[in-house]
């Protein structure tokens, strides 16, 4: 599996070299990309605004603000690292599966897309403009989930993640228009200023707050992220830990001076989020598949930040930045740490692996690095983030302090048994060589891990002044170790200890996670979401039996109406003197023969059983009429209308062509042998509709050229 096939490998060097060279290219656009948002946030930011629909108010706003850089940042500084993976990772992905090199072609102009769009909505400060990149992100997604379209799994889970997240879009886009229709801007500033309480303000923060919160996968919407991990892992590195799902909760901190005016649509974001960090959790606990276990806990810990919205105020404001920012270091590294060992062993379930740390001792040391991380403890920059959500939710008091204690003790043990499987233990599958590409971007992020656990300034500026833009006043964070009993450290060990607990009780996690699966399966929203799309698919199917199996008889539906009305004209109104009969001139002898030639190739159209000959019988009709054209002394009109009847005609056969060979059925022959029962009678239907019809258009004609 590690080893690219000789066919590939020399068959065409040039193309191989041009191959590495776009994603090469990939990773120094975002690498550039970084370095320009870093220095743009150094320099205090600015904005830009173009005209592009005035009369609605609607404007291309970009503002660079502390927002904007953390999650430019973030998409760029990860993408930069993500892309240099791709480079190694998708030679060895196309080799497995048998595919040619030139494939990758395909991959990277979607991930730059999709790079710029989330610089984009992180910048835009117009809500249409956000729809619009929203909207991109989610397209991206889909043929970058599908990127193995041979692959079922993959064409369906990208199908399931663009409906979820573009239906959910729609909601974005009608709070939008009722927050317009109310305030008559789209300006994100300005409605900021103007907004205030009340049923309209309530319901288009409902709105938004939907369409965010599907787009991180939260609960009841979160089924579709597990699904998603038969993209390819640079995708789910990339998409599934640190942008696309991180697009719903930079929305919510977007909007959040909205939100803050509806406290029953916070209260709900609050439950949504603290569910998620529930259900991603113990379903974590469960799962064999590698990048599974990471999806699942990309639910749970978004859904801390979702939680943090939720709360509210200047501190859980900037707690909700610094996680995304701390998470997002950690899971991508988590998840190409995944991809790496699937490449090095071809195996992807931890049941069938193991042992792995005395192979790959520098993968082993940063993915622990990298899952310390995730997990809060000391020395990793994630200590910090999980410091300022327990004081977040240690304010908020109640429940809310011992959910956040069991929700940190789910991550420390589904991490910690992530790891432990991974790389210690007996080795089940013996690993190949790899790639270094493949180990060191996880090296690099778990050493930012590291480095922002030694000085969290360097992550709590920047997650400060993304907090202010959310909270709409300045803000300041001082993360730092203290030694003393205070909430924070007393919820901390609580955690590691009921963590360490359930770490070391498999028995009990496993029954725990079980039972949650098996409740998910018989109830959960996904159940929901597949019953839906049959029942579409059935009455899609339908549809189609009607309307396009049965069209002969949808046609005569409307021709014998028709022409029984136009019957009922001719004999309730006088038509004495409104029909006569003209003479027949010199030209007149020469149209007689078209159209005798018309009629006879619509009998033929009518009578012919292969696909080809109707097309051409009917092409005959077409280029009849347009000899009639130029008789009558309109050669222009024949001559367009010749161009477009040879056009036609050529994309006929050419659909047709596609086409499946017509079975029995499509012949309307037997599926038993014989004529299909009913036939003579439906050809004498159709022959009667068809002659009324025509003869109704006859009498019209006539009319209209007596008169």
């Amino acid at each position: 599996m590690a080893k690219i096939p000789d066919a590939d490998a020399s068959g065409e060097p040039s193309r191989r070299l041009s191959a590495d060279w776009q994603g090469w290219s990939s990773a120094a656009f975002a690498l550039v990309g970084f370095g320009v948002c870093w220095a743009g946030w150094r320099s205090g930011g600015g904005s830009a605004t173009l005209p592009w629909v005035p009369s609605l108010d609607m404007h291309l706003r970009f503002t660079y603000d502390g927002l904007a850089a953390l999650y430019s940042m973030l998409a760029c500084g990860i993408g930069a690292l993500v892309f240099a993976y791709g480079t190694g990772y998708l030679a060895l992905h196309l080799a497995h599966q048998h595919r040619p090199a030139r494939q990758r072609w395909r991959f990277w102009p979607w991930m730059v897309l999709f790079a710029a769009s989330m610089v984009g909505l992180a910048t835009a400060q117009d809500l249409i403009l956000l729809f619009v990149f929203f909207d991109v992100t989610a397209i991206c997604s889909y043929f970058l989930i599908a990127f193995d379209k041979d692959e079922a799994p993959a064409r369906r889970a990208a199908l399931m993640a663009l409906l979820i997240t573009v239906a959910s879009a729609v909601a974005l886009l009608i709070g939008a228009l009722l927050l317009y229709a109310h305030y008559h801007t789209f300006s994100l500033p300005v409605l900021i200023e103007r907004v205030d309480s009340g049923p309209t303000t309530t319901a288009a923060a409902a709105l938004i707050a939907v369409a965010a919160l599907a787009k991180s996968a939260q609960v009841p919407l979160h089924f579709w992220l597990p699904k998603a991990m038969a993209a390819p892992t640079p995708v789910s590195a990339y998409l599934h830990s640190a942008a696309m799902v991180a697009a719903g909760v930079l929305v919510l901190g977007r909007v959040h001076p909205l939100l803050m005016h509806s406290r029953p649509v916070l209260t709900a974001v609050l439950v949504i989020g603290a569910a998620s960090v529930v259900v991603g959790g113990i379903s974590a606990l469960g799962q064999d598949v590698l990048k599974q276990v990471l999806a699942y806990s990309t639910i749970s810990q978004y859904g801390y930040v979702v939680m943090l919205y939720g709360i509210g105020g200047r501190l859980a404001a900037g707690a909700a930045a610094f996680y995304v920012l701390a998470h997002g270091v950690a899971k991508s590294a988590l998840f190409m740490t995944a991809g790496a060992a699937t490449m090095a062993t071809g195996e992807d379930r931890l049941s069938r692996l193991g042992g792995l740390g005395r192979r790959r001792p520098v993968l082993a040391v940063a993915a622990a690095l990298a899952a310390a991380n995730l997990a809060g403890l000391p020395l990793t920059v994630g200590f910090f983030k999980d410091e300022l959500y327990f004081e977040a939710a240690a304010g908020a008091g109640g429940l809310l302090t011992v959910g956040a204690v069991v929700a940190a003790a789910l991550t420390l043990a589904y991490i910690g048994r992530f790891w432990v499987l991974l790389f210690l233990g007996p080795t089940r599958t013996e690993p190949h060589r790899i790639p270094r590409v493949l180990t060191w971007p996880v090296v690099v992020l778990a050493g930012v891990g590291v480095a922002g656990g030694l000085m969290p300034q360097l992550f709590s500026r920047l997650a400060a002044d993304a907090g202010s833009v959310t909270n709409a006043s300045p803000l300041s964070l001082t993360p730092g170790y203290h030694f003393d009993v205070r909430a924070g450290n007393v919820m901390a060990l609580c955690a590691w200890t009921l963590g360490a607990a359930l770490l070391a009780l498999p028995r009990v996690r496993d029954v725990l996670s079980r039972a949650w699966m098996r409740m998910g399966g018989r109830f959960g929203p996904l159940r929901i979401y597949t019953r839906s799309l049959r029942a579409l698919s059935r009455l899609s199917a339908a549809i189609h039996d009607r309307e396009v199996r049965d069209l002969r008889s949808s046609v005569a539906a409307v021709l014998v109406p028709a022409g029984l009305l136009t019957g009922l004209v001719f004999v309730l109104t006088p038509i004495r003197g409104a029909y006569s009969i003209g003479s027949i001139g010199d030209v007149d002898w020469l149209i007689l023969p078209l159209l005798g030639l018309v009629i006879i190739a619509t009998l033929a159209v009518a009578r012919a059983s292969a696909r080809v000959g109707m097309v051409l019988a009917l092409s005959v009709v077409g280029f009849g009429l347009a000899a009639v054209y130029a008789l009558f002394g309109a050669p222009d009109i024949a001559l367009v209308a010749v161009v477009v009847e040879t056009m036609i005609t050529l994309v006929f056969i050419g659909a047709l062509a596609r086409l499946p060979r017509p079975g029995p059925a499509g012949e309307l022959e037997v599926r038993a042998g014989g004529p299909e029962p009913g036939r003579p009678r439906r050809h004498q239907r159709n022959l009667a509709a068809g002659g009324l019809a025509g003869l109704a258009a006859f009498v019209t004609v006539w009319g209209f050229l007596s008169a």
